[in-house]
Order: C-alpha cells, then sequence, then structure tokens
C-alpha cells in the first residue's frame, strides 16, 4: 500500500479558500486570527490528518525545545528518580526528552552523543560512563554554545556544571558509623577508582579509618562493577578473609542486598557477625531483613536542579560557562544492619 502524501498548510488553505499564512497563524493559535476562522481551520486541520511539522519549524527557529539525556544505565533505582527529576522540570518547560544510555561503555557514550548532537538537542544532561577518560566527545557542545550539566559520574577537573553530592563525606560518615558500632576489620565494596564517585568515596574511607587509628589493608578493597553478581562474589571474598571482616561498606544498595542474603545463606548473622552499609537508600533496602543502612543518594532533587540549571541556561537566566559544582544534601539512613551497639533507652 502507497503510504499516504503528508498534509500541508497549503492543502489546509486550498479547501478553505484562505492565505497559507492565514492557516499557519490560526494553527498556532495567534489571537490576530479571528476566532471562529481560527476554529473552523484547526478543525479542517484535524480532519485531514495534519500533522505538525515540528522538524523543519525548529530549523527555521533554530530550537528544537528537545533536551538530551545520557545516562550510564537504566536499571537502576537511583537513575530512574534523577530521571523523574528532569522530566518534571523539562515537561513543566515544554521540552522533550530523548534519552540515550552508554550501558558503561566510553564507545558508546561518545557514539550516543554525537547522534543526541545531530539530532540538534538544545541542551545536554550526562552522567559518565565507568571507563570514560576524557570529555573530548562533548566538545562539539561547548563549540556551539550548547549547554551541557554533568551529574552523579562526573570529571572534576572540567569547567562545565556539575551536579553531585559530597562523595567524600559519605564515604567518612558511613565508615566512621561502622567504627563507632565497634567494627575495626571494615571491608569496601566499590566500583573503578578512576570514577570520580568511586574514588571519592574510597578516599574517605581511608582516612576514616586513618582517623581512628585502624591500619588499611588494599586487601579488604573489593573493586567490582556494583551488579548483582559483585553481591555474591564480594560474600565469597568475605567469607574466605581470615579473620573475617566485622563490617561491609558496600557502594551499591543492590550489591549489599544480594552480599548479605549470600553471607546468611552461608550462617552469618548481620549485623551481630558483620555490620552493613549501602549506598543511594534504593528500595531495597527497607526491603532487605535486616533493612540495610544506608546513604540517602536524593536522584529526584539531583534530577529537578540539573534540568532546572539546563533550562534557565537556555531562557537565558544564567550561563554554566563558570565553573559552578552543585553538591547536594545527603546523609546516613542508620537501620538495622548496621546496629551492633544496643543504645540504652
Amino acid at each position: 500500500m502507497k503510504p499516504k502524501k503528508e498534509v500541508t498548510i497549503y492543502d489546509i488553505a486550498q479547501k478553505l479558500e484562505l492565505s497559507s499564512a492565514t492557516v499557519s497563524r490560526a494553527l498556532q493559535d495567534h489571537p490576530a486570527i479571528n476566532k471562529n476562522t481560527r476554529k473552523k481551520i484547526q478543525e479542517t486541520a484535524r480532519e485531514l490528518g495534519y500533522r505538525h511539522n515540528t522538524f523543519a519549524s525548529s530549523l527555521r527557529k533554530q530550537k528544537t525545545n528537545t533536551i538530551g539525556v545520557i545516562v550510564h544505565e537504566l536499571n537502576s533505582n537511583f537513575i530512574t528518580s534523577v530521571l523523574a527529576g528532569i522530566e518534571k522540570i523539562t515537561t513543566e518547560a515544554g521540552y522533550d526528552l530523548i534519552i540515550a544510555h552508554s550501558s558503561e561503555s566510553f564507545t558508546k557514550e561518545t557514539a550516543n552523543a554525537s547522534n543526541l548532537f545531530h539530532k540538534r538537542v538544545d541542551g545536554l544532561i550526562a552522567s559518565l560512563a565507568f571507563d570514560t577518560k576524557n570529555l573530548e566527545h562533548f566538545q562539539p557542545f561547548i563549540d556551539k554554545g550548547i549547554p551541557v550539566i554533568f551529574f552523579d559520574r562526573v570529571e572534576e577537573e572540567s569547567e562545565n556544571t556539575k551536579v553531585i553530592i559530597d562523595n567524600y563525606k559519605c564515604g567518612y560518615i558511613a565508615t566512621s558509623h561502622l567504627i563507632e558500632q565497634g567494627c575495626k576489620r571494615i571491608v569496601l565494596v566499590t566500583a573503578n577508582l578512576k570514577r570520580n564517585v568511586y574514588a571519592q568515596r574510597h578516599k574517605g574511607y581511608v582516612d576514616a579509618l586513618y582517623d581512628n587509628n585502624i591500619p588499611y589493608d588494599k586487601h579488604k578493597v573489593l573493586i567490582k562493577d556494583l551488579s548483582e553478581q559483585c553481591g555474591r562474589e564480594a560474600a565469597l571474598e568475605i567469607l574466605k578473609m581470615k579473620p573475617m571482616p566485622d563490617g561491609a561498606f558496600i557502594t551499591n544498595d543492590f550489591s549489599a542486598a544480594v552480599c548479605m542474603r549470600t553471607l546468611k545463606e552461608n550462617g552469618i548473622r548481620i549485623p551481630e557477625d558483620i555490620a552493613v552499609v549501602g549506598f543511594n537508600n534504593d528500595a531495597i533496602s527497607k526491603i532487605i531483613e535486616p533493612q540495610l543502612t544506608t546513604i540517602n543518594y536524593p536522584g529526584i532533587d539531583i534530577g529537578e536542579i540539573a534540568a532546572r540549571h539546563l533550562i534557565d541556561n537556555l531562557k537565558g537566566v544564567s550561563s554554566t560557562k563558570h565553573t559552578n559544582t552543585i553538591v547536594v544534601r545527603s546523609d546516613l539512613i542508620i537501620r538495622q544492619s548496621s546496629i551492633k551497639k544496643k543504645t540504652g533507652h
């Protein structure tokens, strides 16, 4: 079957014996066109199956009213909540989103950036993949004056606007909490230390040990990909350690939950034998037994702040040209998985 020819404003104009300029204005609800004429034109457009040519009008206005978002994964509670925050603000401002994900691959991230650039997005919000080495693939946006805002996983030396939490402080307070509970052999399960978030959490962990006169042991730092499999592997490695660690800081709630379950299957009691702290405050942290102590990472706030800054920049309200790091508040939520010391009430 031959596809039907696209209906244009000229077809509507011809049918109603009006000028194409009148039709064009009426379809944009222009007040200069008589109310009845507007209504008639809009009804005829619907009958004929007219579709507004966003692409043509975008080229004329040099604006597509779309914002690109590059994330490193999609199956994450944190990323889902960030996207919800971005979507809330961009929808209110009349922008559509194009979401691309890099699956933790620098190569794919580069292709995504190029694709979104050619789709002429008005702005970009991005979180970097595990192995992203530089930001050259974002340079075409910068050269064209298209605002780019990074969140969570960022290049700390770059001059772009960044929306982050204080990962160093979070690593420090999580480790300090375990030390306060009497833990002396604390294992850290984290990801690639080349990425800012994991490097900073690791630094917080190291400094908390140092400040409490606990020697740092590189064998107690397990670098993983923070997947389901990682949680299982971490638990099996913990079980082999002699003596076994009495505390674990796992920088992802899902991995922490899988690790806890595997330890329990092997007869380990939580928190009596090993106290556990996670990261993100994902839904699973409240479902796992015992409930998981974790760092609250407010994804919705991060998304809203990043999107608001981008929209303000597009409206000319602010400039993302200046180095601008926005640190969003995060805190420790203490639950049963880490409480070894009973507080007297």
